[in-house]
């Protein structure tokens, strides 16, 4: 390509020393050598203008024009301008193809997805959007999405969401009834893409799991309670056949485990129906902590337990929460630690003004696949030896709900074989000064 554009300009300006040679004859034959050379320039001069007028005529509509048939150097710059068209008009229609695409594969999505930019305005968003939000694409584009969506709770979530942070809303749009989960996701330089999804269906089978668990929990206590005082009864009897002992002690321990289980049924269901924040009533955790130690001491073959009061501060929350938090812990860490073992319970705050209660034990350990999933219903890492313990499995589903209402969260560190620590991090809003002593 370089070559031909320096042969083209070659050409030219060959052409050109030939007409001065021209010109410079025709000014000796006229005896007017000026005269002579200005004419031929002039003529040079005047092609060249035409050729630049037909460029920039066919230039301004060459989509519907053929490029002009000249040679030269105008004939490489219609070649080139031709060459950067076609080049564009290629480029240009694979963006098309791929853009097409994209909104064909959107519009089959069954979320909706809302693009949002530095300012939270509607730059784009798909049909399933469109329907679920009731956004028309001409009026709200480029309107700010708190304006369309008018819920507290969603401008405060619009203001702090982090990457992977779900909000769950009523239908946003009369006389729907919709569940919708919000989803925030940023991207590029301060965009972010939000994704909307119909949780109806699975909220309502999550409310109806939740109401059949609570109502056979409740129904099925008075029949258990029932049996376990008859089983009580018989296993006391003098003239019941010796052999019917075993079997009667290991039906009245099971009924006694069932009894637990349905206990904490009970009150993680009761955890469940509270959506709310815990309670902002001063709670002596000190005195608590020492008084679950105590019940622990109490026990007959059970791990060496030990407090340590590094703070005597308080909190504020559910006195009923916490005791169910806190003795949960403490007693999964009595199931798995050996009577030989040692467990440490902790009360202290941080520099950032948190509040910690950490349980650590020396017990037998959690190998590291199953910690993401200790806190989920009736998970146990060993059901056997769960069966054998007398665990339910809801332990940790009970402390991860409490804490949820205190605002704080449950801290897993463990390793097979060397012990375990939970940590209840509580936030710095809820931790209160020791009591004035008097």
């Amino acid at each position: 390509m370089l070559g031909e554009s320096t042969k083209a300009w070659g050409f030219a300006l060959a052409r050109l020393a030939m007409l001065l040679v021209g010109g410079l004859l025709l000014g000796l034959f006229i005896d007017h050598v000026v005269a002579g050379l200005l004419l031929v320039l002039g003529l040079a001069l005047s092609w060249q203008l035409f050729n630049l007028f037909r460029l920039d005529h066919w230039l301004r509509a060459r989509s519907r024009r053929d490029p002009p048939d000249v040679g030269g150097v105008w004939g490489d710059v219609v070649t080139q301008v031709v060459r950067l068209h076609r080049r564009k008009r290629y480029h240009k229609q694979r963006l098309l193809d791929v853009f097409r695409e994209l909104r064909h594969s959107t519009a089959a999505m069954p979320d909706g997805v809302v693009v949002l930019n530095s300012q939270s305005e509607i730059t784009w968003f798909n049909r399933t959007a469109g329907r679920l939000l009731g956004l028309r694409r001409r009026a709200d584009i480029g309107i700010r999405i708190s304006n369309l969506i008018r819920d507290p709770e969603f401008g405060r979530y619009l203001q702090r969401a982090e990457h992977g942070d779900v909000l769950q809303l009523p239908g946003l749009q009369p006389g729907k009834d919709l569940m919708l989960s919000f989803q925030l996701v940023p991207y590029g330089s301060g965009q972010r893409l939000m994704l909307v999804r119909d949780v109806t269906r699975q909220v309502r089978l999550e409310s109806m799991r939740k109401d059949f668990v609570a109502n056979a929990s409740h129904e099925l206590r008075s029949p258990l309670t029932v049996i376990t005082g008859y089983l009580e009864t018989l296993e006391q009897d003098q003239d019941i056949d010796p052999l019917l002992q075993g079997p009667l002690s290991e039906m009245r321990r099971q009924s006694e485990r069932m009894n637990a289980i349905l206990r904490d049924l009970l009150e993680l269901s009761k955890l469940d129906a509270s959506t709310d924040e815990a309670e902002s009533e001063p709670v002596d955790v000190p005195g608590l902590a020492s008084l679950l130690c105590k019940d622990v001491r109490a026990r007959a073959a059970r791990p060496t337990i030990e407090l340590q009061l590094e703070s005597a501060a308080r909190l504020l929350g559910n006195e009923g929460e916490l005791h169910s938090a806190f003795s949960n812990l403490i007693d999964n860490a009595v199931k798995y630690t050996p009577p030989e073992g040692r467990i440490v319970v902790r009360w202290a705050t941080n520099a950032e003004g948190e509040a910690l209660f950490s349980v650590s034990d020396s017990g037998i350990g959690i190998p590291a696949e199953h910690l993401p999933r200790l806190t989920e219903r009736f998970y146990r890492v060993d059901p056997g030896r769960s069966r054998a313990t007398g665990g339910s499995g809801l332990g940790l589903s009970i402390v991860k709900h409490a804490l949820e209402h205190h605002g704080a969260r449950l801290g897993i560190e463990s390793q097979e074989g060397e012990g375990s620590v939970f940590t209840c991090h509580f936030p710095s809003e809820r931790v209160l000064p020791p009591r004035a002593q008097s």
